[in-house]
């Protein structure tokens, strides 16, 4: 299995030579990978604080550790199409990594993307907290492994 960093230097590759319009149905695209939640995470939804403040979007993720792999779970708001993609990239880069691959995760992500400009600075503000959010949650259980 490739490294977070190789996973998703692929994942923006396939963003590199596409125009902001075929950014954005990507993005969609890869939208309709994020799984539903479970029956779990809808009852751990409704007591746990885990929505990210910073983004408008309604976006829940879960960061967990199972055997030192990574797992990412999240729910974005389906009227935010571009952010749950975003949410569904990372989920697909990190899940089943180990945890120190995905503390490093880069913080120019969404630069690397070419989606800074396309997105706005709003929404960009809000993707760059969930990686933040991710990165600082990782590493927190890193440490606790």
């Amino acid at each position: 299995m490739s490294s977070v960093r190789e996973r998703l230097d692929e994942l923006i590759g396939e963003f590199a030579d596409l125009d902001a319009r075929e950014k954005l149905e990507l993005l969609v695209d890869f939208a309709n990978g994020l799984a539903p939640l479970t029956a779990d995470y809808e009852a751990r939804k409704a007591i746990e604080d885990r929505r990210i403040h910073e983004c408008q979007t309604p976006v829940f993720l879960w960061v967990e550790s199972d055997g030192g792999l990574a797992r990412l779970v999240g729910e974005v708001a389906p009227e935010a199409p571009t952010v749950k993609g975003f949410v569904a990239i990372l989920a697909e880069a990190v899940n089943g990594r180990p945890l120190q691959q995905v503390a490093d995760l880069s913080d120019d992500i969404l630069d690397r993307m070419g989606l800074a400009d396309v997105l706005g600075i709003l929404r960009t503000r809000g993707l760059r907290a969930i990686v933040a959010r991710v990165k600082r949650e990782f590493a927190a259980l890193e440490k606790a492994v």
